[in-house]
């Protein structure tokens, strides 16, 4: 038993070894679950009584460990913005919550063993991990961090087809792969017939190989359309903590403006400032009236094509509760709803918004809602407003004067790829990144966030402009790579011709059709094995 436990711990060292931003280890991905498979093979083999159980215990020691070592920095995040105690039960969300449906997929993978051959238990295995990953992006709990594709983000030229595939062509690739190389294991240690053992190591170092051969390729190859616009992207390094507090949102409009003028050119089409650039709450409706949107708009007047997105943390005023996310003030008698925004700030009195709709379970909303309205006095986000933000259903794009489309996409929603690819279907041109990774501190977060990024811009061959308050900004190609950045916790300013991009990639057309095809075999699968449960009983 001590074995297997020893096994398990192998596994996480090494899924956190292959995780970003550690350089050049993702392809230890490949092989990391080997061990696990070997320690879960080892107790099915076993004389031993409730296997299940041990099953169950070494694979979430496993994942719980990997989770944690691999996304420690979540409690930073949290604790920036709530109490300590209040941060440490969230942050086993993301620390165990996930942990937890990894091991259920290997304990299902053992109750499959039980009914049915095991080659049919490994599809169904895939099946339900791949499952579990596109749960883990869809409801009030979703936290897609972890997903088995993301681990490439720093190696991106290993995965240049996720321009077909997506992050869940990476989770297939890497399942597939552990399983033929550990059933290679177990061929030599059985000493199975010289000729299957030849057929099956051929067909894993086919599996292996063909996609770093075709990704290599592509990489090579790849060539953009020259189609040119001149962007900015800002970083004016303001402590959180300063930005909704001692430090007036004049005062951090100016310095933005200032940062801007001093690289800006007469052809920049977009001024691209980072999430809550601008903190003062303010009212959508009202906006043009506000002082620093006039400062803006005079700023906006030397550059003839200019256009500005910017974060924004705006509100909106009802007369009864027209949103699901509507707070009610009882001085005033009015309804509200408090936006994480983006905005468009153009040569004109057009106005354009974008209220995020990712929001972080916890910090910005309160999980099922509905359901646990109680709890929401112990949710409090940025300012102590109680309850969740509000937030629209699906993307939309700004467009400027010239009919440049861009994609406002805000901080976490950037770990979403068929979120950012519904973007791109609605003509965005290129994608910015809004965000303020300032309340993580410096920790492997902020590196993992902008690697993520890189995999945005291969699903979809649009280049990136990321602004982050307090680093990392940076410009990627569309081929992934980081044509230039900042440094950490250090105001600048970076400025690029980029090109634009109006064609679709396959991925963008098809969005996760991997991972919805998966959750139709999981719940075959698991009527399956629903049905062989109750006949045995039977």
């Amino acid at each position: 038993m001590k074995k297997n436990y020893q096994l398990a711990l192998l596994s996480a060292f090494l899924l956190w070894l292959a995780w970003p931003p550690i350089p050049f280890t993702a392809l230890i991905l490949l092989v990391a679950l080997i061990p696990l498979f070997q320690a879960v093979e080892n107790i099915i083999e076993s004389d031993e009584k409730k296997k299940g159980k041990q099953i169950w215990r070494i694979a979430l020691i496993c994942f719980f460990i990997w989770n944690t070592a691999s996304i420690y920095w979540v409690f930073n995040s949290l604790n920036a913005v709530m109490p300590v105690w209040l941060a440490l039960i969230i942050s086993q969300i993301p620390f165990f919550l996930a942990a937890l449906l990894m091991a259920l997929s290997f304990w299902l993978y053992f109750q499959l063993r039980k009914v049915t051959s095991k080659i049919w238990s490994y599809v169904g295995f895939i099946c339900l991990w791949i499952g579990y990953e596109y749960l883990h992006q869809s409801w009030d709990l979703a936290f897609p961090w972890m997903n088995l594709g993301n681990g490439f983000a720093e190696s991106h030229y290993l995965v240049q087809w996720y321009e077909y595939t997506g992050v869940y062509g990476g989770t297939l690739w890497i399942l597939i792969s552990n399983i033929l190389l550990f059933e290679n294991r177990l061929a030599i240690k059985t000493k199975l017939e010289r000729v299957r053992r030849i057929k099956l190591r051929v067909a894993t170092a086919i599996f292996i190989l063909l996609p770093i051969l075709l990704s290599t390729y592509i990489y090579v190859n790849y060539e953009e359309r020259v189609n040119p616009a001149n962007i900015v992207v800002v970083q004016p390094n303001i402590d959180p903590y300063e930005k909704f507090g001692s430090l007036s949102t004049s005062d951090q409009v100016e310095k933005l403006i200032k940062l801007s003028e001093g690289i800006g050119q007469s052809n920049t089409e977009f001024f691209i400032w980072p999430e809550t650039a601008i903190s003062k709450g303010t009212e959508e409706k009202t906006f043009r009236e506000d002082s620093n949107f006039i400062r803006i708009q005079e700023f906006l007047n030397n550059y003839k094509n200019g256009n500005l997105i910017s974060g924004i943390e705006s509100y909106s005023i009802y007369d009864s509760a027209k949103t699901e996310t509507a707070r009610y003030d009882s001085r005033s008698g009015i309804y509200f709803d408090v936006f994480n925004a983006a905005v468009l700030i153009e040569n004109s009195a057009k106005l354009q918004f974008y209220h995020k709709s990712k929001l972080v379970p916890g910090v910005e909303q309160t999980p099922f809602s509905n359901s646990l309205s109680f709890l929401k006095p112990l949710f409090k986000a940025f300012g102590g407003s109680s309850g969740s933000y509000g937030k629209q259903d699906e993307p939309s794009v700004f467009y400027s004067q010239s009919g440049i489309g861009a994609a406002p996409v805000i901080c976490y929603e950037s770990i979403w790829g068929e979120y950012v690819a519904d973007y791109i279907k609605k003509d965005a041109q290129f994608i910015t990144i809004i965000t303020n990774d300032g309340w993580w501190g410096n920790t492997s977060g902020k590196d993992q966030h902008l690697q993520y990024a890189k995999l945005r811009a291969i699903e979809t061959r649009r280049w990136v402009a990321r602004a982050a308050n307090t680093g990392i900004s940076a410009f990627i190609d569309q081929k992934g790579n980081i044509v230039q950045r900042t440094k950490w916790w250090m105001p600048g300013a970076l400025k690029q011709d980029i090109n634009l991009n109006e064609e679709f990639t396959f991925y963008v057309k098809h969005g996760d059709y991997i991972a919805k095809s998966a959750v139709l075999g999981s719940f075959a699968f698991l009527i399956f094995l629903l049905i062989s449960i109750f006949k045995k009983k039977a």
